[in-house]
């Protein structure tokens, strides 16, 4: 009797683990978005403001909180608690377009933004995680079924049709958010929302005679498209195409060519960027002006400021970061884990490398942040959220049932969720 209770405690009370490297590497990006913030807004002008650097810090300790949060919840209080999560996302899209700041719609022209005091939140950047926990539930699902109707050995014709209808089932929930998003009229996060749908079907083990010919589909549409643009614009136009994006195209294929008008941010973004060199002009040091700097644009501040050499270095701690997460999630050996984390590596790589393309004149200008670094709360706490699920992931692995029901933020949220499942609005 006094022996099984000592097992029992010991097994309450195992270690738990937290992914060192994956930290690590977060707290060099946050230390690199906190300098150049405040070499971009205090340094580069005279009179600069110390408030963004400061406002950027306190975002960093609330994700930081945020991130701790998640990471606290096992697998299944996550996985019961995405369709509740799901919903309250899309609540928020729908009222924002009613609700939006008028004068974040003036300077953008979209209608994306809440405003409480001197804050500004944007719903769209919370949906990303939520709508990834919601498309990883479905194909941890779909893996799930599939191994109880034995799929390896159906028929290809048989797999290729069941492997359809859930595609189609994935489309139904990716395109309420993603049409509210186009409703707002931000086109940029309608496709980071395409990006983490095309990264989480790949991993979703569908028949790749499916996915090889829509992958070819998909290529050979954005070519026709590219097309359009440059030889019969009056067809895109027809198809709700506007002025204002085949302007960020025209100057993403001459970026030098209306230098005054809508190709001038982007011309200074080149041109800062390759004054820095190799090493740079040196920690505050600005030669080229360069509009929105602190935000979409920061890694101007980087190029300029410490050269190839700090822009390299930042590119690295992205690769250790993505690397450090993918490999926790296949060391799980769970369909959830590793759809979620596939769905937060394919919108942080496309963000990353989105940004630095469209910096460097390599990819057509859109208002997506730098992950980490560039100066906004919800876009930050978006990416500290997604990174507590990764965290979560090692942080439960060896604890036992008991150890998290006696946590009263997992009992909570399973009593929210209900232990509700969707499976028959998803399957039926």
């Amino acid at each position: 009797m006094e022996r099984s209770r000592k097992q029992r405690l010991k097994q309450v009370e195992q270690p738990r683990m937290i992914n060192r490297t994956i930290l690590a590497m977060i707290i060099c990006l946050m230390g690199m978005s906190l300098v150049t913030i405040f070499s971009t807004t205090y340094l580069q002008f005279d009179g600069g403001r110390i408030f963004p650097t400061i406002m950027q810090f306190i975002w960093y300790i609330v994700g930081f909180i945020g991130m701790s949060v998640v990471m606290q919840l096992d697998r299944k209080t996550i996985y019961h608690f995405a369709p509740v999560l799901y919903g309250i996302g899309i609540v928020l899209l729908v009222l924002v377009l009613f609700l939006y700041d008028r004068q974040q719609y003036v300077m953008f022209g979209a209608k994306s933004w809440f405003t409480i005091g001197p804050l500004s939140f944007q719903p769209s950047e919370l949906m990303k995680f939520f709508y990834i926990l919601m498309i990883g539930r479905l194909i941890s699902e779909y893996t799930q079924r599939s191994q109880r109707m034995d799929y390896e050995h159906l028929p290809v014709k048989e797999q290729i049709r069941w492997d359809l209808k859930f595609i189609g089932r994935m489309i139904g929930w990716t395109i309420v958010p993603a049409g509210l998003i186009l409703i707002q009229n931000d086109f940029g996060t309608t496709l980071v929302f395409m990006m983490i749908f095309v990264g989480m079907v790949f991993v979703s083990g569908i028949n790749w005679r499916i996915i090889v010919p829509v992958a070819l589909t998909l290529s050979l549409i954005f070519l026709i498209l590219l097309f359009l643009v440059v030889y019969n614009r009056d067809l895109l136009y027809h198809l709700g195409f506007q002025d204002y994006q085949f302007a960020r195209i025209d100057s993403w294929l001459a970026p030098f060519e209306n230098t005054r008008r809508d190709s001038y941010q982007l011309s200074q973004s080149i041109k800062a960027i390759g004054s820095g060199g190799m090493f740079g002009k040196g920690f505050g040091n600005f030669e080229v002006y360069v509009p929105v700097r602190e935000s979409d644009m920061i890694f101007t501040t980087v190029g300029e400021n410490f050269g190839f050499l700090g822009a390299s270095l930042l590119v690295f701690f992205y690769f250790i970061l993505m690397f450090q997460m993918i490999a926790v999630a296949y060391e799980s050996y769970d369909s959830f884990y590793i759809a979620g984390t596939a769905g937060i590596v394919s919108m942080l790589v496309f963000h990353i490398v989105e940004n630095i393309g469209m910096s460097t004149g390599l990819l057509p200008l859109t208002g997506i942040p730098l992950p980490f670094l560039s100066q906004g709360g919800s876009a930050l706490m978006t990416t500290m959220l997604c990174m507590g699920f990764i965290l979560s992931i090692q942080y439960n692995q060896k604890r036992s049932e008991q150890e998290i029901q006696s946590q009263w933020l997992n009992r909570m949220i399973r009593k929210m969720s209900g232990g509700a499942t969707i499976d028959h609005f998803v399957w039926h």
